[in-house]
C-alpha cells in the first residue's frame, strides 16, 4: 500500500514544510511542526473542477446604510461591541471570537447572553432560538448551568415578563453536519464552544490542528453571512495568553473579544482587540459572582477601598480604560532589604516600570530606594499598561519609605520621565474631571507640578 503524502504544519502560524524541523522558519517557534496528511493533486483537481462546473453568479443584494443590531442584554457588553445611541449591541451575521484563560467565564457569559436574547420588540416578543454546538461539554452540563443562571435571573426580574429562549444542542464534532442542521433550524443565535474541538470533513487532520481551525472558522463565517445569524466562537489561548491557532483566525472573524482578570479576583474586564462594527478602545467591567457575570456600572466602588485611607503607601490615580476615566488605588510596600540585590515585585504593573521609578527617585529625589525591597500593586486585580500611573506609584513608594500617609482627597495623574519630570498624558482634563466628580479635591499632574521632587516636597514626604 502506497504511503500517503504528508506535510508538516506549524501550529502557531500555519507555515508548511515537506519535512520535520525543530524550528519554524516563519515564526521561529520551537517544536511547533506537526505532521498532517495532504490530499493528492488528483483529489484537489477533481474538487476544483466540480466547483467550477457548479459555479453560479451570486445575487446582488441591496445594502442599507446601517447595521441591524440587537442588544446583548448587558449595557457594558453593548458598550464594547459598539453602535450609536439608538442601535447598539450584536450585529446580525457577525462572527465574534471570544478568548480568555481557562475558567475565566467564557461559556458562562455566552450562556447569559443566550438567556437575555429577546427577538422582536418589547411589545411583541417572540421566543428566541439558541443553537449551542457542544464540542467540549455535554448537553447535561450546559443545561445545569442554564438552569442555575435562569433561577438567579428569575429572582432578579420577577416583575418583568420575558419569553425564555428555546435551546437546541448539537453534540456532533463534524462542523459540516452541524451547519446542515443549523440551516434547517434557522436559529437566532449560535454558540460554538469551542472552535478547537470541531473538524471539517474536507480535511484529514485532527480537530484542533491549524488546518482544521482555519477551515472550521471559514465555513462558520460563510454560513453566518449567508443566513445573517450572529455566531459566537469560543477560542482557546496559549500559555503566553494569545489566541491558539493561526493568526489568520483573527482576520477571518469580525470581532475579537478578550475576557481578562486575575484568578484571585472576581473582577472581569471585557474588551475588543478587533471590531469591524465599532471602536476597539472600550472596556466593559463585570464581576464574576455566583449568579454569573454582574455588570459594574461604577468600577471605582470596586477598585478603591475606603478602609486603606490614611495608610502609608496608598494613593489614588486616574487612568483611562477606553473612553472611560477610572479612579484606582495604587499600593506600595517598601521594606529594608537583606539581599545584595533588592527585590522589585509588581502586580498589575510591569517590572521595568518599577525599576525606572526606583532609579528616578534615587537620582532626582535623593531617596535611598536601592537599599529597600519595593513591592507595587494595582488594587482590584486589574493590569494597567499606560504610563499615567507613574506619578501615583512614585508618590506611593516615597510615602511607604517615609511612613507618611497621603490624603485620600488627592489624586495623581502623569507620566514620569527619566529626568524626573512629570509629563502630560492624553485626556488629562477628562481624567481630572472624573476624579473630581468622585470626591477628589486636588489633582497632581503636569499642569500643577513639573517634577516629581516638587510633588514630594509639597506633600512633605521627600
Amino acid at each position: 500500500m502506497a504511503r500517503s503524502e504528508t506535510v508538516f504544519v506549524c501550529q502557531e502560524c500555519g507555515w508548511q514544510a515537506s519535512r520535520w524541523q525543530g524550528q519554524c522558519a516563519q515564526c521561529h517557534t520551537w517544536n511547533s511542526l506537526v505532521e498532517e496528511p495532504l490530499a493528492g493533486p488528483s483529489v484537489v483537481a477533481k474538487k476544483v473542477n466540480s466547483t467550477i462546473s457548479s459555479l453560479t453568479l451570486p445575487e446582488v443584494e441591496r445594502l442599507s446604510r446601517s447595521f441591524s443590531r440587537f442588544s446583548s442584554g448587558y449595557d457594558e457588553l453593548d458598550r464594547v461591541l459598539g453602535g450609536n445611541d439608538k442601535d447598539v449591541g450584536i450585529v446580525r451575521g457577525a462572527v465574534l471570537l471570544v478568548s480568555g484563560e481557562p475558567g475565566i467565564g467564557k461559556s458562562t457569559l455566552l450562556t447569559q447572553i443566550g438567556l437575555k436574547t429577546v427577538m422582536g420588540t418589547k411589545d411583541t416578543q417572540k421566543q428566541a432560538v439558541i443553537a449551542y454546538l457542544c464540542g467540549e461539554e455535554n448537553p447535561e452540563q450546559i443545561l445545569l448551568r442554564i438552569n442555575r443562571l435562569q433561577a438567579f435571573e428569575a429572582k432578579e426580574n420577577s416583575k418583568q415578563k420575558k419569553t425564555d429562549p428555546s435551546w437546541h444542542f448539537f453534540t456532533t464534532q463534524s462542523i459540516d453536519k452541524a451547519l446542515v442542521a443549523l440551516s434547517k433550524l434557522q436559529p437566532d443565535l449560535v454558540i460554538v464552544d469551542s472552535v478547537q474541538s470541531f473538524r471539517s470533513e474536507e480535511l484529514t487532520g485532527a480537530a484542533g490542528s491549524v488546518g482544521q481551525v482555519r477551515a472550521v472558522t471559514s465555513v462558520v463565517t460563510q454560513w453566518a453571512k449567508e443566513h445573517t445569524t450572529p455566531v459566537f466562537i469560543v477560542g482557546h489561548v496559549t500559555k503566553d495568553g494569545g489566541i491558539a491557532g493561526p493568526k489568520v483566525l483573527e482576520h477571518i472573524v469580525d470581532v475579537v473579544i478578550e475576557i481578562s482578570g486575575e484568578r484571585t479576583s472576581d473582577l472581569r474586564l471585557v474588551r475588543t482587540y478587533k471590531n469591524r462594527f465599532g471602536a476597539t478602545d472600550e472596556v466593559g467591567v463585570f464581576r464574576m459572582m455566583e449568579q454569573g457575570f454582574v455588570e459594574v456600572s461604577n468600577p471605582t466602588d470596586v477598585l478603591v477601598q475606603q478602609g486603606t485611607s490614611g495608610t502609608p503607601g496608598s494613593v489614588l490615580a486616574g487612568i483611562l480604560e477606553g473612553t472611560r476615566p477610572l479612579l484606582i488605588e495604587l499600593q506600595a510596600l517598601v521594606v529594608r532589604s537583606n539581599l545584595a540585590m533588592p527585590r522589585r515585585v509588581g502586580r498589575g504593573v510591569g517590572l521595568s516600570r518599577i525599576q525606572v521609578l526606583a532609579a528616578v527617585l534615587e537620582k532626582h529625589c535623593k531617596l535611598q530606594v536601592s537599599q529597600y525591597d519595593v513591592f507595587l500593586s494595582v488594587a482590584g486585580g486589574i493590569v494597567v499598561h499606560e504610563p499615567a500611573i507613574d506619578l501615583g506609584f512614585a508618590v506611593a513608594i516615597a510615602s511607604s519609605l517615609a511612613n507618611k500617609p497621603v490624603p485620600r482627597s488627592y489624586a495623581f495623574i502623569g507620566e514620569v520621565g527619566l529626568l524626573g519630570e512629570v509629563r502630560s498624558v492624553p485626556y488629562a482634563d477628562s481624567r481630572a474631571r472624573s476624579a473630581q466628580r468622585l470626591g477628589v479635591e486636588k489633582i497632581f499632574s503636569h499642569q500643577s507640578h513639573k517634577t516629581v521632587a516638587a510633588v514630594l516636597q509639597e506633600l512633605g514626604i521627600r
